[in-house]
């Protein structure tokens, strides 16, 4: 399987950049109130909470409340929602910079779903 580790940190975060861009508007509306940040890998307890065999399983992470959780009033000092993006996982799944965007823009998508509500099986694919 190919590896795309030459991707660098830098190229990478432009083409997280690139798919965050080409989201539907509505979509993009959402994002304004929400973090995105690349790690390389995702975290060991991250993956132990979520049961997970291996890194390779989880490419990105929605943290924070979802909308349908979400109320007027907010605890004090609670973080804004964030989504995380695995570089590592990604760049071993993909095996061109396309496949990065489009998997990147799927795993946006996907985490923008848990900030809507919705579970992991009611997502649009």
């Amino acid at each position: 399987m190919a590896r795309h580790d030459h991707i660098s940190s830098d190229a990478f975060a432009e083409l997280v950049q690139r798919a965050i861009a080409d989201l539907p508007s509505s979509y993009a509306k959402l994002m304004e109130s929400i973090a995105v940040v690349v790690e390389e890998e995702p975290p060991k307890e991250v993956l132990e909470d979520l049961e997970l065999e291996g890194e390779d399983e989880l490419l990105g992470l929605y943290q924070g409340q979802s909308l349908a959780d979400d109320s007027f009033f907010r605890p004090g000092g609670e973080a804004p929602p964030q989504i995380s993006i695995y570089r590592g996982p990604i760049l071993r799944l993909c095996e061109t910079p396309e496949e990065v965007v489009q998997e990147v823009y799927d795993t946006v998508v996907h985490e923008l779903g848990h900030h809507v509500g919705l579970d992991d099986d009611e997502m649009p694919y």
